[in-house]
């Protein structure tokens, strides 16, 4: 849980652009070797894996012995590229599989976030895998301009970024407890992001608070990406007070700034050549952003329940999940994010998961 945890430096000092820089320049996340994580015959979803940080973090799971691997994409077709560089990476020498190993199963399966029914429909699927042990959560975007989405009229940002990766957590969350034992739970990694830090939240005394995204006078693009990470670390501190990590480890994994990424693929003339220059400049590549997915995904054991991890440690999330304001927030947003998603019985599983 949020607050639980001692770190070795305070949220407000983390989160100052100083100690950004710092990380950016100085730090990168470790590598996980099998030496230490053997994924031998497990199973893993990430989803948004067809680029990016998605990619290259299947590409590490299989490193380290991944049995089978879903790539959960909005294309099927570009799926299916990324399933075929996978699989001829995976049988050659630079995977570092083991000859031992079988060569694995990648499947691609179709997931459009921005559909409440694509979500519940691959929900239901993943009851039919034999097992699942890792569900890497990657998939986001960013708008330059308000759109609302067409099914839900909620902010397209906030729908993807936040909604839609709260109603996926929760669907999935059973089938991680079903498929795996209290003993080894499986883990549910939800890629966070430094800028939930630097979110300035205008829209925080606004009740109700959800539909307060939709207004267009709320909106500003890099605001709301900012702030779409920030509701992920507030649910995610109000999710781990109801879910025990018996049922399944779920964590936050911060990447770090990357290029390569498509995130911004939205961002065009002189603010997107800037901010592309700077990604350059003090980005990490994506192959090394990924791997604090991977880390994430099979380090830390129980204690990263309900935590944020970077450069291979638990470090604390934006200052406000740690004040009695941000509490209170969150406690609202949970509320009302349990009410839009009363149609796939949200809180009842929830409340089921508690009393596992």
């Amino acid at each position: 849980m949020a607050g639980a945890t001692t770190f070795d430096i305070s949220p407000e000092k983390r989160a100052s652009m100083s100690a950004f820089m710092k990380r950016q320049i100085f730090s990168e996340p470790p590598l996980p070797s099998s030496g230490h994580a053997d994924l031998t015959g497990k199973t893993a979803v990430v989803t948004g894996s067809n680029v990016g940080l998605g990619l290259e973090c299947s590409r590490q799971l299989l490193g380290l012995g991944l049995g089978k691997l879903i790539l959960a994409v909005r294309s099927e077709s570009k799926g299916e590229e990324a399933r075929r560089d996978l699989e001829a990476w995976a049988i050659s020498p630079a995977s570092g599989r083991r000859a031992s190993q079988a060569s694995p199963t990648i499947e691609v399966w179709h997931l459009d976030l921005s559909r409440y029914d694509s979500i519940t429909a691959f929900a239901e699927r993943t009851r039919n895998l034999e097992s699942l042990h890792i569900v890497v959560h990657n998939a986001g975007l960013v708008k330059t301009a308000l759109e609302l989405n067409a099914t839900t009229g909620h902010d397209e940002v906030t729908q993807v970024n936040y909604l839609s990766a709260a109603l996926l957590t929760i669907l999935l969350l059973p089938v991680i407890k079903d498929k795996n034992t209290p003993q080894k739970p499986g883990r549910f990694v939800i890629v966070n992001s430094d800028v939930a830090a630097w979110a300035k939240f205008k829209e925080q005394n606004s009740v109700p608070l959800l539909s307060a995204f939709d207004k267009p006078e709320f909106f500003d693009p890099q605001e709301r990406y900012f702030t779409s990470k920030l509701l992920g670390q507030l649910f995610l501190s109000e999710l781990v007070k109801r879910v025990p990590p018996s049922v399944a480890v779920v964590n936050a994994a911060n990447p770090g700034l990357c290029y390569g990424s498509s995130l911004n693929r939205d961002m065009e003339g002189f603010a997107g050549t800037v901010f592309n220059i700077f990604k350059r400049t003090v980005g990490h590549s994506t192959t090394v952003g990924a791997r604090s997915l991977t880390d994430a995904a099979v380090n830390h054991g129980l204690k990263s329940h309900g935590q944020y991890i970077e450069d291979g440690k638990i470090q604390p999330m934006a200052p406000i999940v740690y004040k009695r304001r941000g509490r209170e927030i969150a406690a609202l947003l949970w509320d009302e994010t349990m009410k839009e998603l009363a149609f796939a019985r949200s809180a009842e599983i929830v409340q089921e998961l508690a009393s596992a």
